[in-house]
């Protein structure tokens, strides 16, 4: 069963609707529908809800940290809430799949994600789930970085945000622990 889920992004205004923020974007999708809220939680530096999906109580967390150091507000609400790395599900931009495609998988490298890198390094495991949706990668000559950090816009920005809308409606066979399942759905979005 999955307790938590932990969007990835940067904090501040001027990211919140960045590529690299996809994360943040999903969870606030969640919030939304399923008519939570959020609050700040400085122990654990992050943005927290409690929110009901499908008839299980979940957590949600935004590090209110920067994305190479999300590791850290993980680490603290896993540790106060002793939940194993197989309760937490990690949503994520993914440079390697296009706008439009998402995968779900459990364990894995980090693969250059800085963020993903430091969530392992704080829970001392890599066997948490991660949702990866796709973002494309820069034209020839652009720098990552600077793509990440800007938006998404036209055909690139309705396909993130369709599929988001479409894990969302998957979510219920992972928070309620038929990951196998869930798998099978959300990858063949």
């Amino acid at each position: 069963m999955i307790k938590l889920i932990v969007g990835l992004g940067n904090p501040g205004q001027q990211y919140e609707k960045t590529r690299h923020n996809v994360g943040f974007l999903f969870l606030d999708r969640l919030v939304s529908d399923f008519g939570a809220s959020w609050s700040s939680e400085s122990k654990f530096q992050g943005i927290f809800s409690v929110c009901e999906l499908f008839g299980f109580k979940v957590m949600l967390l935004k590090p209110s940290v920067f994305m190479n150091r999300s590791g850290l507000s993980v680490g603290k609400v896993a540790r106060y809430y002793k939940l194993t790395p197989e309760e937490i599900l990690v949503v994520h931009d993914e440079l390697d799949f296009s706008p439009g495609v998402v995968k779900l998988k459990k364990g894995g490298g980090h693969a250059g994600h800085n963020g993903l890198r430091d969530i392992i390094s704080h829970l001392e495991s890599n066997d948490f789930f991660r949702l990866r949706v796709g973002i494309g990668r820069p034209v020839a000559g652009k720098s990552v970085a600077d793509y990440v950090l800007s938006a998404s816009s036209g055909k690139d920005a309705e396909l993130i945000d369709s599929v988001i809308s479409d894990c969302v409606g998957c979510l219920d066979e992972l928070v309620s622990g038929n990951t196998a399942i869930a798998m099978n759905k959300i990858n063949a979005i």
